[in-house]
């Protein structure tokens, strides 16, 4: 079980596991495709990172883009913890609070290919279906969005 805590991205650890996550991003995706840490830092994003006996497994983002819609932001796992449930304890904490919040639904603006394929199937486990682009992203062959329905 992974404790999972609200992080203000001051933390070696969480920095460079975020620094981590911006190289794939940027080795795997078209420009802006990813937050980075002033992105990350604004007072719409919540961020979490899941710990594991004092070190960092993964982290993941909420970003509000109004009263009632999230998007989801920043998942990486690190690799040490892969295939051992790190995002979905993340997914499942973002999921937990944007009900909390009473979002009506929640986003997310992802890639394709391989390199992707890991965190497609995590969101199409827990219910996000393919939709339309949403804010300033456009629907094109690399770029999927995904939906999951709130209430």
């Amino acid at each position: 079980m992974f404790d999972i805590r609200e992080d203000d991205l001051s933390g070696a650890q969480t920095r460079a596991l975020l620094t981590l996550h911006l190289e794939k991003m940027h080795a795997f995706s078209p420009p802006g495709h990813a937050l980075d840490f002033s992105g990350l830092a604004t007072p719409e994003v919540t961020v979490w990172t899941a710990w594991d006996q004092g070190r960092i497994a993964g982290i993941g983002a909420l970003k509000m883009l109004s009263f009632d819609t999230g998007e989801i932001k920043s998942m990486r796992t690190h690799p040490d913890f892969i295939r051992r449930g790190v995002g979905t304890a993340i997914l499942e904490t973002i999921i937990a609070t944007a009900k909390q919040r009473a979002l009506r639904r929640l986003s997310l603006e992802t890639g394709s290919g391989a390199a992707f394929d890991p965190a497609l199937s995590l969101y199409r486990r827990h219910g996000f279906e393919p939709g339309d682009a949403f804010g300033s992203y456009a629907c094109n062959d690399f770029t999927r969005c995904l939906h999951l329905e709130l209430g």
